[in-house]
């Protein structure tokens, strides 16, 4: 089966490429292509998050391995598409570049049968150019529901429960 999946750079500007890859690759080949066709040198770590409906971060799925021990991260090149972006999951959050957090929404658009003589992956359509810094995130307005009472301080050190002789 070949997925066709757009991924659209979080921007206000109307930035994405279409892709078509076949559903058994694995989410490292997936970030490879999408590096290609938005033009990144594919030098920077990346990860995947899953995501509910209103693109609401979950899970990560990372490049690499980046704790000191070996932790349970789900890693890309043992993470195959097909196990994550299905019908009924089909969004995910793409990050390249987490100094520039160059962010996209990647959506499955289609599942098709695989073409004799097509080569995958494939860019199907190339929309708008990418800006040469990444798009500036609002989080105030993603937090503006968050309120924050100031006003509600400690009388007295003794309040916060610490050892201030502690060296």
């Amino acid at each position: 089966m070949v997925y066709k999946i757009r991924i659209i750079l979080d921007a206000e500007e109307d930035i994405f490429r279409d892709l078509e890859i076949e559903a058994h690759n694995t989410l490292e080949d997936f970030h490879n292509s999408i590096t290609q066709a938005f033009g990144f040198l594919g030098s920077e770590m990346a990860s995947f998050y899953t995501c509910d409906e209103q693109w609401n971060q979950q899970d990560e799925i990372a490049l690499f391995d980046m704790s000191e021990n070996g932790s349970d991260v789900r890693l890309m090149n043992e993470t195959f598409l097909e196990d994550i972006l299905t019908e009924k999951t089909p969004k995910l959050i793409y990050v390249y570049d987490f100094l520039n957090m160059w962010t996209f929404l990647v959506e499955l658009a289609d599942i098709v049968e695989k073409e004799d003589g097509r080569a995958y992956p494939n860019v199907l359509f190339s929309f708008g150019e990418l800006p040469e810094n990444p798009p500036e995130k609002n989080f105030e307005a993603e937090n503006k529901n968050q309120e924050i009472d100031f006003d509600d301080t400690y009388d007295s050190y003794e309040d916060l429960d610490f050892d201030e002789n502690w060296n």
